[in-house]
């Protein structure tokens, strides 16, 4: 309950002061947009267009991370929950566990996008990082999708405020292919410091499947180690 209390509750706090904003907002810029399913063919000038992405109902989703580490001195098991908030160009965000356990994080971040044959989108963000590591961190999210295949990958740098030199840059990349919509399979790679390995980088396969609006996931880090990690992760969005 702990895990998944802490980024509610910090992303609650964002939806507080960014519903007010959000909904006032009457021409958003015109590269700061949704996703581009939702996006193509939209012309920024049009006014009722523009109300229309302006006064967009917010679209949320929540996710879970659960690891599997091999036991050793300083890794263990661990959760790490998520939960976004978008409306229009706006994007909320709260992570725990993400920066190191028992840590959060709160974001704040703008929506691009766009493209037909070739899809993309962009949110560049802006965080705080507090609890057991305390610092400010930019940020990223973005994806280029074409025909079936899609590159997706997010990244922040945190500042440490206690001790600049621990500054850490944390990235999460995968490489897919997906032969029919509710499944897709491909690469991984991310860059941590949650829990200790001999590589930077850590490297992996990954399958995924949808039903509806929940996606499961599952992904082996290492597969050529003889403890390799597994991460399985499910996300609703609603």
């Amino acid at each position: 309950m702990t895990e998944v209390s802490a980024p509610v509750l910090a992303l609650a706090a964002l939806l507080l002061g960014a519903d007010h904003v959000a909904g006032q907002a009457t021409t958003p810029p015109p590269a700061a947009t949704t996703p581009p399913a939702q996006t193509a063919g939209v012309a920024t000038k049009a006014p009722a267009q523009a109300t229309e992405v302006a006064t967009k109902k917010w679209e949320f989703s929540a996710s879970a991370y659960t690891y599997f580490v091999p036991d050793t001195e300083d890794s263990n098991d661990y959760v790490q929950p998520t939960v976004t908030a978008d409306r229009g160009w706006l994007h909320l965000e709260a992570r725990y566990n993400y920066e190191a356990i028992e840590a959060g994080s709160a974001w704040f971040g703008v929506n691009f996008g766009g493209g037909k044959n070739v899809t993309w989108t962009f949110v560049p963000m802006i965080g705080g990082v507090f609890g057991s590591a305390k610092g400010v961190a930019p940020g990223y999210k973005g994806s280029l999708g074409w025909r079936k295949l899609e590159l997706y990958s997010e990244g922040e740098w945190v500042f440490d405020a206690e001790d600049l030199a621990s500054s850490f840059f944390y990235n999460w990349s995968e490489l897919t292919y997906a032969p029919v919509e509710w499944f897709w399979f491909g690469v991984v790679t991310q860059r941590t410091r949650v829990y200790q390995t001999e590589r930077d980088i850590q490297r992996g396969l990954l399958v995924g499947v949808s039903y509806k609006r929940l996606e499961v996931v599952g992904h082996v880090f290492n597969p050529d180690d003889s403890r390799p990690i597994v991460v399985l992760s499910a996300r609703v969005t609603f």
